[in-house]
């Protein structure tokens, strides 16, 4: 036995060598590690425990857990680790995972639309035993339920056609809802909603659908459109923006226009564009932008913003798939957070002469 010792030291041990050095097959030696000495002698477990002491053997937490069927991974796929929203979403699932006895593999699309099925597929080798997804929906590599290789799946911010899971996100509606009416209620009669491209993206839609509701409800008092801004356009973004203050016609006796940023990208693009051309939050146009980025505050005036439960919105999320992991069956649930609206500054200036 010393010599087995001796050379299974050289490596990590494993359950074979332990088997070899106790003289027993590796099915007894799992037993013994699985707390079932009631089915072994006394004399076969002190040998299985005498040579798991000698070789310094511990087992593998992924084989422990892959032999109860379960591997206490899940797979988080989100679909662009820079984004703000990503990131903070990530945090919150990551600690409700981690509260129940869960660890967290990530996998970045990189916003590569036709990632999604590889992803899963990637996931899924990994034996995870459930899936938070917070993907683009769209694409060549689009994921449906026949794609999650069983398991069990909860979807945040962007809905996906022809798959009813749990879904998680942001009251889009009523965030909006907030945002056009702080901005009417201050006197705000022209307003631009500025997005990214919404390509079937379900929350940029609902955010747009929610927009042009705001609308109709304020008309003939309150006028609008939807720009869809595109990254490396920064000018027709520019022209978005004149064509806004056009129309809100002279400082005085003009209406007061306002623009309303889809996320915190967008926000940074508008904000680049109002250093381009000279103008300030508040006082040449006012705004409200979607998330509350650690810098709104620091930009003019301020940055009026909705600001997301970020961080409630992931803890949901795993909530959600942990009760489905644990035997919930109900119908898919929708939770549907209310954002909050900060103002600062840029919603609250008089416009420049």
């Amino acid at each position: 036995m010393n010599a087995r010792v001796h050379g299974a030291r050289q490596r990590r041990a494993t359950i074979a060598d332990v088997a070899e050095a106790a003289g027993v097959s590796k099915a007894t030696v799992s037993r013994f590690l699985n707390h079932r000495e009631r089915l072994l002698s006394p004399d076969i477990a002190t040998r299985v425990e005498t040579a798991i002491a000698a070789l310094a053997y511990s087992p593998s937490p992924m084989a422990q857990a892959l032999s109860r069927g379960r591997s206490r991974l899940i797979g988080l796929i989100v679909a662009d680790i820079t984004n703000p929203y990503s990131v903070a979403v990530l945090r919150g699932a990551e600690k409700a995972c981690q509260d129940a006895g869960y660890l967290v593999m990530l996998f970045n699309l990189g916003n590569d639309f036709d990632r999604e099925r590889e992803a899963i597929d990637a996931l899924a080798g990994y034996q995870v035993d459930g899936f938070i997804l917070n993907t683009l929906g769209r694409g060549a590599g689009l994921v449906d339920a026949d794609a999650l290789h069983g398991k069990p799946a909860v979807l945040v911010d962007r809905r996906h056609a022809g798959m009813h899971t749990d879904f998680v996100s942001l009251d889009n509606r009523d965030a909006m809802q907030q945002a056009c009416g702080h901005l009417v209620a201050g006197g705000h009669q022209e307003l631009l909603y500025i997005t990214e491209p919404q390509k079937g993206v379900s929350s940029r839609r609902e955010r747009a659908a929610a927009f042009s509701s705001c609308l109709a409800a304020h008309q003939p008092k309150v006028a609008g459109e939807v720009f869809e801004c595109v990254v490396q356009q920064e000018d027709a973004l520019d022209a978005a923006l004149r064509a806004l203050r056009k129309r809100a016609g002279p400082a005085e006796g003009g209406r007061r226009a306002a623009v309303i940023a889809g996320n915190a990208v967008v926000t940074l693009r508008v904000a680049q564009a109002m250093a381009r051309l000279g103008w300030g939050f508040g006082t040449d146009l006012g705004f409200v932008g979607f998330d509350d980025p650690e810098w709104a505050s620091l930009i003019g005036p301020g940055l009026s913003t909705i600001s997301q439960p970020t961080d409630a919105i992931g803890r949901a999320a795993a909530s959600c798939l942990i009760e489905r992991l644990q035997g919930l069956e109900a119908a898919p649930r929708q939770l549907l957070l209310p954002g909050e609206l900060v103002v600062r500054g840029s919603s609250s200036g008089v416009v420049a002469a």
